[in-house]
């Protein structure tokens, strides 16, 4: 190798060297950028997030799935899970609410809290919501969500301990409503209640707050 050539080979990994390093100072860059910032408990409620300093355990419970399998206490456990109390037949709140789920698992998609993140419909109005009708109701919004139903005193124990209340409204018999909150509960990986976002929800708001409490988990 003559000595031009050793120059210009010289040149070459100095230039490879220096896009590397490049390379690495940009990426360590967006990574921080679009690192969540760990918020304050004062910040995560003014942006209608509320988390518990101890998260709280849950009661055992048998309720199931729009796919006919058990959802269970232990169903909770292994990933986060967004909880919505609702029913098929509500006319408001409920598609609103969940079409705005659907819409913030489009804004996580692409990020880490994507795939172990779920939503979970439970019925309010276990009397209409068989699992036949949340089958048709629940996967219309996104297919990975699950709909949940059993029986009335199993759901209202398992909506209690979340300090979800529900009530159905006197009416007609078959075309009636049911009051219940639009708040949104979050059960940890341990399948303990963290927390809820209340309502009304905002879609930049939960997003940013949801990343920071996940950080906190991880610390």
């Amino acid at each position: 190798m003559t000595a031009v050539d050793q120059r210009d080979r010289n040149i070459k990994l100095t230039v490879v060297g220096l896009l590397l390093l490049i390379g690495v100072i940009v990426a360590g860059f967006v990574y921080q950028v679009q690192k969540p910032r760990v918020m304050t408990p004062s910040e995560l409620k003014i942006n209608g997030a509320f988390m518990f300093d101890t998260p709280r355990a849950l009661p055992a419970f048998e309720l199931a799935d729009h796919r006919g399998e058990p959802f269970t206490d232990d169903s909770l456990e292994g990933q986060w899970t967004l909880v919505f109390f609702g029913f098929t037949y509500c006319p408001d709140i409920c598609p609103t609410t969940m079409a705005f789920l659907a819409r913030f698992m489009g804004e996580l998609e692409g990020l880490p809290e994507y795939d172990d993140t779920r939503v979970v419909m439970v019925s309010v109005d276990p009397a209409r919501d068989t699992p036949q009708r949340l089958a048709e109701y629940v996967p219309y919004f996104d297919p990975g969500f699950t709909g949940v139903t059993g029986e009335f005193l199993d759901i209202h124990r398992f909506a209690t301990a979340l300090n979800t209340p529900f009530r159905k409204v006197p009416g007609d018999d078959e075309n009636y409503l049911v009051d219940h909150s639009a708040n949104v509960v979050l059960i940890n990986p341990r399948g303990d209640y963290h927390g809820f976002f209340k309502a009304p929800l905002d879609l930049a708001k939960m997003k940013v707050t949801y990343r920071s409490i996940r950080v906190v988990w991880d610390l």
